[in-house]
Order: structure tokens, then C-alpha cells, then sequence
């Protein structure tokens, strides 16, 4: 046995010093090496960083193991391999499952997966949606539509708590037999809506696709784009949450349905149950509901008529749509949409073969649909009032919660702010009048077709307490409360004050640009010219011309000027007291008409329901904003110039508990000192101008009177601090199925030469405050702080008087270097052909490029009579455009 063997084992040894001893040679003292060995560390026990010169081994496998036992201080140094080994491997490079971050690779590569990997997890996401389609498709059910012709009814309450009204659970429906839909409005549905609904298996992936991610991001929620996906949709009411969760189950709904439900049964499943409007449900109630008749007999004329009204008869229905977001959904906006989808579909069923030429050549123009309003719950002031409420809930649908298709299927109890006392003495007031003057029978020609409206808002909070929409709901559906297209006229004067004490006169001596910033406040004691004819000028003095390079003279009603001769200057409050239109519509044009516009719409007044600001004109009122929203414009004036929105509804219950309540925004529109002082004067209208008609026992009171443009309309605006009123008068055709309904004259209505706001408007709003502010106690307005400086104080050139007994804006043949240059009145034969005309009745145009009436005058520039809107089809509701 050789000697190293017989040695016993020497204790491990690290560190530097080992490594030394492992290094040194003979001269160190070691023995020989023994025979046979290579002369390699490993002979000896030693690896890298060994600490013991003397290490024995019984075997190999201990050889491979020293380097680990005695690996030393600093670094693990790899295990050498000897002749005829491989490499050994450690225990963290046994092979994973899933290999990443990938091993045995360095830097980007090491985070870059493997086509395996990749290839693995994309078989495993494919086979898992297919495993989820297929159980989804296994859990859910054939929907049976006939259950869904159940409804709850929704209940309104008054403002004292009482009930006002349950509705909407009669829901209007009846299921007919295939055979008893008629061949056209299948044709109609499939041509306008799925041309390809015989053929597909029920869903369209990209409008799945597309209705997924706008769900998911928050967006606007889409509807099934077809047939068979929407009678999924209407068979599933009971389920209308707009979540991911309900789309993918009506996607697995609507496959199980296109693959094992016959075409046809769809087909009348979905006819039977689509919403048209009007409370009907199904193709037999929308027949009876706009047509009177059964849906058998209806042609194919109706039958495209309908098939427009299933894409939103919110929009399509040509009686209007007040109740739900009436913006742009007047009667005239929405004829014109319905006629355009209506010959549209009809031309599809033409290209698709469904229709013969002949035959679609007989429907151009809308059928004749009856009145939309039947239920008699609904009738008087309470339609109007529903409407209201239902149309604030849908259109803030975003704070209150409450869609459209929530609201159909019912169950909410509503507390609006109505107060039934005051809906009630309001409605006497009106009658009261009416009954009194307006005698159809007697005056055939002048007393027909009148109609009246009438809001009351709440200064303090924005809450409308009365409307007067019309004398019956279920018979006149307009509500004359929310929109009407009636002009405001000299009512929009208080707006031109108060930006005049906002943002003041420009100085003509200054450039435009410098003229915005040098600006002087207007004190009411200002002076501006009141001047019958009175040639306007721009803020710089020279003379407004239009793009033709015609003049414009202003015009006061009667064709009188007023003022202090030899030049006629009048203060602003007299101006306003007298409702002088010259010196309005040229202190416009001083401050800026975009100035007035911004005020008219800080005070609370939609923009959409004002006109183009282009033309002077404007000052006086030729925009058309409704009851609901000038009553709340002044109402800003009455509180200090705080503007509130008008709302309807203070908060909405179910059955899940409290959905929506109330809460009050306030916006400082206006100072307290130009709110306060704007007040002061429209107090003088009623002490002592126009407005005395108005006057309330014990009371301060603040108004405007207006009359329009061919005495077409005629309104009174007031307040108290407690309460502003707004009470318009005007005559169209009511004849709800005319689509071009035009705006009558007054002249002799009701007895009287000509009708004024200072007349029936005034008196029926004195007679209405009179009683709704009794045990109210009185209340003074604030004491006005002196505000502004007095513009044009030093007296100009005089001009000649020019009085005239027409009452219509005319152009001037030449320029003028000055406002008080004498300018020769042209007669009547002398301007027919000019650019102002010789109509009196005329309106603005729909574009304003033409200003209709001003206040107690006529100062239309225009040649031609609109329909009784100066802006054509644009809505003028509560809630959309101006109301």
C-alpha cells in the first residue's frame, strides 16, 4: 500500500496561504508524486482555490466532489474536466416547464420567448376560447319574446309629495301572425336594416367587435346591427345593462338563435316586439298608433314609414319629440329625416328586387299620421309636465342613469318640481284671457289658431314650479312652454345692457384690435339716439353695410323718435322703458353682438336657439328661445346674477332604492352690480313703461315687454326676487301633420288693433303672480351700486326728426358720414326692392343671414317669410336648443 493511502486525512484548509502551499514544489518538502499520476492537481485532491496541499481520494467521484466541499472565499470557480469526462451540470440548469426568461441565453435574448413557447400559449388561448364558446353556448337559452310584453308603470309625484300621475306601464302591444304582417315591411326592415338576413348566421363580428371596445373603454354602448341579434336584444328586457358580460351572453344568445330558429319566426319575433315610438310596441300597435288602421292594411308607403321609425323615432317621429332630448327633434327636423330614410328604404327595395318601380313611384311624400297622444291620464297640463321630466331625465342620462329603454319598462317613482298649485292658477290665468278675448267664432280671420305658453322658475334654485304648454296635452302636442319658434323680441334687450355693463362701449378712435382691450362700462344714464330711421353704424362710426353694400335703418314702433329734440338722444333707462329699438340695436353694435351673445348665454339662454349674430338686428330679438329658458334668463338677474339651469326632476326611486337626486350648480354669469343694475331698470318698465300692466300689489317688479315682426308674436318676461315668469302669445296653423307650419299676424286679434306684451301676455302674467306668490312674503330687490360712466354725454349735430307710420326696417340709397346726419325716409314703393323689403311680416332666414323682427318694430332684413322659425329647423327645447 503506498504511502499517501496509509496517511490518514488532514483537516481543509482556504484561503491564500492553502493556495500557496498547493502551489509550491519539491523545494517545499512534498513527497514524489506516486506512480502513475499525472501530475495534475486532481491527482492530489486539489481544485482551484483548494486549501489543503495533502488532500487523498479513494476514487474519482470524490476527485469531482473536492472542488465543491473546499470551494474557497472569494469565487465558486467552474469544475475542470478531466480526459474522457463531460461536463457536469448543476442543479439550476435541470430542465422547466416553461423555460423563461430562457436559460443558458444572455442579454435581450434571454427575455425573447421561443417559437415553442409562443406556439404553446397561442393553442392554449384558442383552445380555451373554444372551450368558454362552447359551454357559453351550452348555459344559455332560446329567448321567448312573447314574456316581454310586460311593463311597470313609472309615478309621478307633485312638488308637496302628492301623486301626479302613474304611466308607462300600458304598454302599447299586440303579437300578429306572420301572415298578418304585410310582405313590403319585412321587405322594408330587411332591405334598410340586414339585406342579408336570410343568408348569415345571425351575428355581425365587427359590430360585436366594435360594441365590446366601446363598452370596454366607457364609450357609448351599440345595439345588435342584426335582425336576429336585435330580437335577441328585445327579448332580453329584463336585461338591459350595458356591460360586457350581457353583450357576450346576447352574442351567444343570438348564434344559438340564428342557428336553431326558423328565419320567418325571427323575423315576426322582431316585428312583433320593436319599439316604434309613441308607446307601441310591435307592428300592429305602431299601425294603429300613427295610422289608425291594422298592420295588414297598411302600404308599402307606411311600411317604410315605420321601418324609419325603428332607428329612433326620438328622431324620426315627424310629430316631434319634446319628452326625450328634443335637440334638433322638432316637428319640421324631423319630417325631413323621416321622408329622407322613408324614400331611402324604398329605393333599396326597388334595387333589391323587393319593390316594383311602378309602385315605389307612387310614395314620395310622408303619409298622413294621426296624433301621437291617447292616453287620457296624460290630458291638460299633465302631458306637458311628464314630457318634462321624462325629457330632463333621458337627456342628463349621464347623471341620472335613465336611458330611454329604462325609462319604457317603468318602475321609477319621479318627484318633480312641479307645483300643482301653481301649474293650476297658471292654466286659470291663460283660460281666463283666452275665454275673455279670443272668440274663433266671431273672428274667424284674426282669433283662430291662437296659441299661449308659459313658464315659472325659481330664481333661487332653478326649479320650474308652473308650465302652460298648451290647452290640452292629448290634443296639442307641442309644448308651447318648451319650444315654439316664436320670436322674443324686445324681451332679448335686458341681455344687451348687461353686456354693455359687462364688457362696455369700444373707442371708435382706436383700431379693432385695441379697440377689444380700451373699453368704457356703460353707465344706464348713457346717451344714445332714439331716432326713428336711425342709420346704424359700426362701433368705429362708420356706416353698417351688408355684403351687398346696403345700409340699415333702424326702425321704433309706431315710426316715432323719441328723445330729447333736436337730436334725439335718450338715456338707457328711458330707452328701456319706452323700448326705443335705435338705440339698442346701435349700442350693440357699440359693445360687440358677439358680447351680446356671450351675455345672452351666460344668463342661462341656449346658444343653439340664438341666430347668427351678423346682423343688428340681433339686439332686438329676432332669436327664438323658449318660456322655460328666458323665464330662467331673467331669473339670473333676479338673484344677483347667480345663473341656475331650469330642471324638473329633484330625484328618481325603484325598487333598488335612490337613483338619482338633485344637486343645485350655480355660476356667477354676471357681477351683483351689473345683475342689480340691469333689475333697476326693468323695474321702470313696470312702474312706468311699457310694463305697467304687470304690476303686482305691494311687490317690486322687474319685466320686459316684446312684440315681433309683423305682430307675429308677443311676449312679457318678469320677476319678483321670488319667482320670474315668462308668458309668450303668438298664431300658427296647429295642425300638427303640416310640416310647413308658418307664424300668423295678430293685427285684430282678440279686438285689439295690434297685440303687444304689454296686452294679453302681461295681463295673464299679473293675473297668474298675483296668485302664486300669495302668503310669499315681499321682498325687496338690492340697491343697485352705481356702475359704469355715461357714454355720448356731450350732445351731437342735430338731426331732422323723421317720423313715419310704417313700421319696417328700410335700406338708404347712399352712405352716411354720421349717426346724425338727416337721412331722407324712402317711401314704401321706393324700397320694395331693396335689401330690407317692403314686408313687414317678414322673418329671419334659417342661417340668420336675414334678421327677422325686433322688439316693437320691424326691422327684418329680409325679402322673404321663413315658416315661423328664424332658424329653420333647429329646436329651441328646455333641454336642447333654446327652451
Amino acid at each position: 500500500m503506498s504511502e499517501h493511502r496509509r496517511k490518514p486525512p488532514q483537516p481543509q484548509g482556504g484561503g491564500r496561504a492553502a493556495a500557496r502551499r498547493g502551489q509550491s514544489g519539491p523545494s517545499s518538502g512534498r513527497r514524489a508524486a506516486p506512480r502513475g499520476a499525472t501530475g495534475s492537481p486532481a491527482d492530489y485532491g486539489l481544485g482551484h482555490g483548494s486549501g489543503s496541499e495533502e488532500q487523498p481520494h479513494s476514487s474519482r467521484a470524490d476527485a469531482r466532489r473536492a472542488p465543491q466541499r473546499n470551494s474557497g472565499g472569494r469565487r465558486r470557480v467552474a469544475e475542470p474536466t478531466g480526459p474522457g469526462r463531460g461536463r457536469g451540470r448543476s442543479a439550476p440548469d435541470r430542465k422547466r416547464l416553461i423555460d423563461y426568461p430562457r436559460a443558458g441565453k444572455d442579454g435581450w435574448q434571454r427575455w425573447m420567448p421561443s417559437w415553442k413557447l409562443v406556439t404553446g400559449l397561442f393553442v392554449g388561448f384558442v383552445g380555451s376560447l373554444v372551450a368558454v364558446a362552447g359551454i357559453g353556448y351550452a348555459m344559455v337559452g332560446i329567448p321567448d319574446v312573447a314574456k316581454t310584453a310586460t311593463a311597470q308603470n313609472n309615478v309621478y309625484y307633485w312638488k308637496d309629495g302628492s301623486q301626479m300621475v302613474a304611466t308607462g306601464g300600458e304598454t302599447n302591444r299586440q303579437n300578429i301572425d306572420l301572415s298578418q304582417i304585410p310582405e313590403e315591411m319585412r321587405w322594408a326592415v330587411i332591405s334598410q336594416e340586414n339585406k342579408t338576413f336570410y343568408d348569415d348566421s345571425g351575428i355581425d363580428p365587427k359590430g360585436i367587435a366594435r360594441a365590446v371596445f366601446n363598452m370596454a373603454r366607457g364609450g357609448q354602448t351599440q345595439g345588435g346591427s342584426t335582425i336576429t341579434q336585435q330580437y335577441v336584444k328585445n327579448a332580453m328586457l329584463n336585461d338591459q345593462s350595458q356591460t360586457i358580460s350581457r353583450k357576450f351572453k346576447e352574442i351567444f344568445v343570438s348564434i344559438k338563435v340564428g342557428a336553431e330558429v326558423d328565419k320567418d319566426q325571427i323575423m315576426a319575433g322582431y316585428l312583433n316586439s320593436a319599439y316604434y315610438g309613441r308607446n307601441a310596441y310591435g307592428i300592429q300597435a305602431a299601425a294603429r298608433a300613427y295610422f289608425n288602421k291594422d298592420a295588414i292594411k297598411l302600404n308599402p308607403g307606411e311600411c317604410a314609414f315605420l321601418a324609419a321609425m325603428l332607428k329612433g323615432a326620438t328622431y324620426y317621429d315627424p310629430a316631434g319629440a319634446t319628452s326625450v332630448d328634443p335637440t334638433g327633434a322638432t316637428p319640421q327636423a324631423n319630417s325631413k329625416r323621416a321622408l329622407v330614410q322613408m324614400q331611402d328604404t324604398l329605393d333599396k327595395m326597388v334595387e333589391y328586387g323587393h319593390l316594383d318601380a311602378s309602385v315605389r313611384a307612387k310614395y314620395t311624400t310622408l303619409p298622413k299620421w294621426q296624433n301621437p297622444r291617447s292616453n287620457t291620464d296624460l290630458k291638460g297640463q299633465v302631458g306637458y309636465l311628464v314630457d318634462l321630466a321624462n325629457g330632463y331625465l333621458v337627456t342628463n342620462s349621464k347623471k341620472t342613469g335613465i336611458t330611454q329603454d329604462l325609462l319604457q319598462q317603468g318602475g321609477y317613482s319621479i318627484y318633480t318640481t312641479f307645483d300643482k298649485n301653481k301649474v293650476k292658477e297658471l292654466e286659470d290665468s291663460v283660460t281666463k284671457v283666452q275665454k275673455a278675448n279670443i272668440k274663433p267664432e266671431e273672428r274667424p280671420e284674426t282669433d283662430t289658431h291662437v296659441q299661449f305658453g308659459g313658464a315659472s322658475v325659481e330664481p333661487e334654485t332653478g326649479a320650474i314650479r308652473a308650465v302652460y304648454g298648451g290647452e290640452d296635452a292629448t290634443k296639442h302636442f307641442t309644448d308651447n312652454a318648451d319650444q315654439t319658434g316664436a320670436q322674443v323680441g324686445s324681451t332679448f334687450k335686458p341681455f344687451v345692457l348687461a353686456a354693455a355693463m359687462t364688457w362696455g362701449v369700444r373707442d371708435p378712435e382706436l383700431g379693432s384690435s385695441q379697440a377689444q382691450d380700451e373699453r368704457t362700462i356703460v353707465s344706464p344714464k348713457s346717451l344714445f339716439s332714439g331716432k326713428n330711421k336711425l342709420k346704424i353704424q359700426n362701433y368705429d362710426q362708420t356706416v353698417w353695410k351688408n355684403e351687398k353694400g346696403e345700409e340699415w335703418l333702424q326702425t321704433n314702433d309706431g315710426g316715432v323718435s323719441l328723445g330729447s329734440p333736436p337730436d334725439y338722444k335718450i338715456d338707457l333707462r328711458e330707452a328701456m322703458r319706452e323700448s326705443v329699438n335705435s338705440a339698442f340695436v346701435q349700442l350693440g353694435m357699440d359693445v360687440g353682438l358677439d358680447k351680446v351673445k356671450e351675455a345672452a348665454v351666460s344668463a342661462g339662454l341656449k346658444e343653439s336657439s340664438l341666430t347668427n349674430s351678423g346682423f343688428p338686428s340681433f339686439s332686438i330679438g329676432i332669436s327664438d328661445p323658449s318660456a322655460i329658458r328666458m323665464a330662467g334668463a331673467y331669473a339670473t338677474f333676479a338673484s344677483s346674477g347667480k345663473q341656475r339651469d331650469p330642471y324638473s326632476v329633484e330625484k328618481v326611486t325603484s325598487e333598488k332604492g335612490q337613483i338619482f337626486t338633485h344637486e343645485t350648480e350655480s355660476e356667477q354669469a354676471f357681477t351683483a352690480k351689473v345683475a342689480d343694475n340691469v333689475t333697476d331698470v326693468l323695474k321702470t318698465v313696470v312702474e312706468k313703461g311699457t310694463g305697467t300692466n304687470a304690476q303686482l300689489t305691494g311687490r317690486e317688479v322687474a319685466g320686459k315687454t316684446g312684440t315681433t315682426d309683423g305682430n307675429k308674436s308677443a311676449w312679457f318676461v318678469g320677476y319678483t326676487p321670488q319667482l320670474s315668469t315668462a308668458v309668450t302669445m303668438f298664431r300658427y296653423d296647429d295642425d300638427e301633420s303640416n310640416k310647413n307650419r308658418t307664424f300668423l299676424e295678430m293685427f285684430g286679434t282678440g279686438g285689439q288693433k295690434k297685440i303687444h306684451g304689454a296686452s294679453f301676455p302681461a295681463q295673464i302674467w299679473h293675473d297668474y303672480m298675483e296668485e302664486a306668490l300669495k302668503g310669499t312674503p315681499a321682498k325687496d330687490f338690492p340697491e343697485p351700486e352705481p356702475i359704469g360712466k355715461i357714454v355720448n354725454a356731450e350732445p351731437s349735430p342735430s338731426p331732422s326728426p323723421s317720423v313715419t307710420e310704417t313700421e319696417e326696417a328700410q335700406p338708404s340709397p347712399s352712405p352716411s358720414p354720421s349717426r346724425s346726419e338727416v337721412q331722407p325716409s324712402p317711401s314704401a314703393s321706393a324700397t320694395c326692392t331693396t335689401f330690407f323689403g317692403c314686408d313687414e311680416d317678414s322673418q329671419g332666414t334659417t342661417n340668420g343671414n336675414s334678421g327677422g323682427n325686433s322688439g316693437e318694430t320691424s326691422a327684418s332684413p329680409t325679402a322673404t317669410e321663413t315658416e315661423g322659425n328664424s332658424r329653420g329647423n333647429t329646436s329651441n327645447g328646455f333641454f336642447g336648443g333654446g327652451g
